[in-house]
């Protein structure tokens, strides 16, 4: 009820929904003295039968008459009076059953349905908002992002072209403003003088429309953007684009940097400040069938185990945690440290298959490229004859057609990588492929975050996806040194010390009992110390940086009441 009178206030004031109001009173005075001239007729008829009724009786026959109610209590005994009720019956039948609906809908009702519509969902911000990030899509990344934008308290609005499409997410409670992708006047409305950020990731032509009007009105707002082809990366940048992505090649390498095939040392799969963070697999090594207290692995070479996957499963590294054959240690240590683990431990040991790549699309060239630039053999699986670009590294046919596998050598890959586009194919492929091979590597996109847990299950070791490889990278931008995505759900991230644990040594901190989190550096003074000495009390000042999973940290955020800043 409360909208009721800005609805008619905004009707009033519409050009076109005024003149629409205008027409159906038009229309409405017609049919009242259209009524009242069959009322007159009405008695003329009747006193020509040698019958009186009154005025109101009259009103009340041509209404009825009108309306096809029919009652019969009055009605015309000569041909006269009964070709008379049968033109107001017609007469009726078009104009209160056919054209006043009608007209009540399209002159009235669809326009106060629309004005209500409009009301729901913003055309612009509030004057006084700052430090927003502006998204101008609704993909997976870009709600992906926004929930990430939440957690670390950032203002988010979508900026959506589609009315509907709008009112859909404002039903959501997601940020939504109408607008016009490439009108200047809705990112004024947008108030980007005073954003944070955005983020342009619709297609290649759009993006540089959108940047290019962009920048015309801003030369200080950064503007992230994705590329789909090599060649718009530079027209992006000329446009005026701050960063631009190229998300399917950044997948692909992190991707293939999870592959078993060249050796078991470690593999470096990120960099956080001076720290590194490497995955080792444990097959064909001396750390086979060991405890982590019987390995000594931090006495030999100064690395720490800070996890331990599982086919899939992430677990927290304790003394008496088992390491088998299936087991990829997770380390954190120095560049001095890791090479020191790799003459230790690593060792090389060279497949005599080649890896087997499901998809051939950007996603799987770059996997390939990368694992030729580290000399590991491939193959891949491609339906579509315009995507294979080697003959003799690329195997045309179906991935589903176990000929197709066998020619490709899924009978001994050490790892096999799945990459479509499609959620539903890649879970299918991975329960066939696990299906022909229990005992090789499954690595395995996912497009969806909703579908991550369904790969693993359906037998993928590894799983990331497109939107929280672009999510973490933005994140990243906006406050760099954030957080590092090592695999999906599993973060390295940094936090202030809580003014709760100042004075404490990590050992009585209990972060890692109460939160799963395990703190692998400190920044103190500037200077990063990997692998603390758990003895040495925290300091108010010094900066915790931590691996976890998003449940873990999450936990962590609410254990210590810590609010990011």
């Amino acid at each position: 009820m409360k909208y009721i009178p800005s609805q008619i206030v905004f009707l009033l004031k519409n050009t076109v929904a005024a003149k629409n109001i205008r027409i159906l009173l038009k229309f409405i005075l017609i049919l009242l003295s259209l009524i009242s001239s069959y009322s007159v007729i009405f008695h003329y008829i009747m006193e020509y039968e040698g019958r009186q009724f009154s005025w109101l009786s009259g009103i009340y026959w041509t209404l009825v008459t009108m309306t096809t109610l029919g009652f019969g209590d009055i009605t015309f005994t000569s041909d006269v009076g009964k070709t008379f009720s049968v033109i107001v019956l017609l007469s009726g039948v078009i104009f209160l059953l056919i054209m006043l609906p009608f007209t009540f809908i399209q002159f009235f009702y669809a326009p106060w349905l629309d004005s209500q519509t409009k009301a729901r969902t913003p055309r612009s911000l509030p004057s006084d908002t700052q430090g927003h990030v502006i998204l101008t899509n609704t993909d997976p990344i870009s709600f992906s992002l926004a929930i990430k934008l939440m957690q670390y308290n950032y203002n988010y609005v979508f900026l959506v072209a589609d009315l509907q499409r709008a009112v859909e997410l404002n039903d959501m409670n997601y940020n939504v403003v109408v607008g016009d992708l490439d009108e200047p006047e809705t990112y004024r409305n947008l108030r980007i003088d005073r954003a944070a950020l955005i983020v342009v990731n619709n297609n290649d032509m759009l993006n540089t429309n959108i940047t290019f009007t962009i920048r015309s009105l801003s030369k200080d707002i950064p503007i992230v953007t994705t590329a789909d082809s090599d060649d718009s990366v530079d027209i992006l940048y000329l446009s005026g684009a701050t960063h631009v992505f190229q998300f399917a090649k950044m997948l692909g390498n992190a991707l293939a940097r999870r592959a078993m095939g060249s050796n078991m040392k470690s593999n470096v799969i990120g960099t956080f400040e001076k720290l590194l963070i490497a995955e080792a697999p444990a097959m064909r090594t001396e750390l086979e069938g060991k405890t982590l207290r019987e390995t000594r692995l931090r006495d030999k070479t100064g690395v720490t185990v800070v996890g331990m996957w599982e086919r899939g499963d992430f677990k927290m590294p304790f003394a008496d945690s088992l390491i088998n054959e299936s087991s990829v240690l997770v380390l954190a240590g120095s560049e001095e440290q890791l090479n020191k683990y790799d003459e230790v431990i690593g060792k090389s040991y060279v497949f005599d298959s080649p890896v087997v790549i499901i998809g051939g699309g950007r996603v799987g060239r770059a996997i390939a490229y990368a694992l030729e630039s580290r000399g590991m053999d491939y193959r891949v699986i491609e339906h579509n004859r315009e995507l294979i670009e080697n003959t003799e590294k690329y195997v045309h046919g179906s991935a589903a057609d176990l000929n197709t596998l066998i020619r490709a050598g899924i009978s001994k890959a050490p790892s096999i990588f799945i990459t479509t586009h499609n959620d539903d194919i890649n879970i299918y492929l991975t329960i066939y492929c696990r299906k022909l091979r229990a005992d090789t590597q499954i690595i395995s996109r996912a497009n969806h975050d909703r579908n991550i847990s369904k790969l693993h299950k359906a037998g993928a070791d590894i799983v990331m996806s497109y939107a929280s490889i672009a999510t973490n990278t933005i994140i990243n931008i906006i406050k760099p040194g954030k957080v590092l995505m090592l695999t999906e759900g599993l973060n390295v991230f940094s936090v202030p010390v809580p003014n709760i644990l100042s004075g404490k040594n990590l050992l009585e901190s209990g972060i890692r009992q109460k939160t799963g989190c395990s703190v692998v550096a400190i920044n103190s003074n500037g200077q990063t110390i990997i692998s603390p000495n758990p003895y040495v009390p925290l300091k108010a000042k010094d900066i915790l940086i931590l691996i976890g999973t998003t449940e873990a940290e999450k936990r962590l955020m609410d254990e210590f009441s810590i609010t990011e800043q």
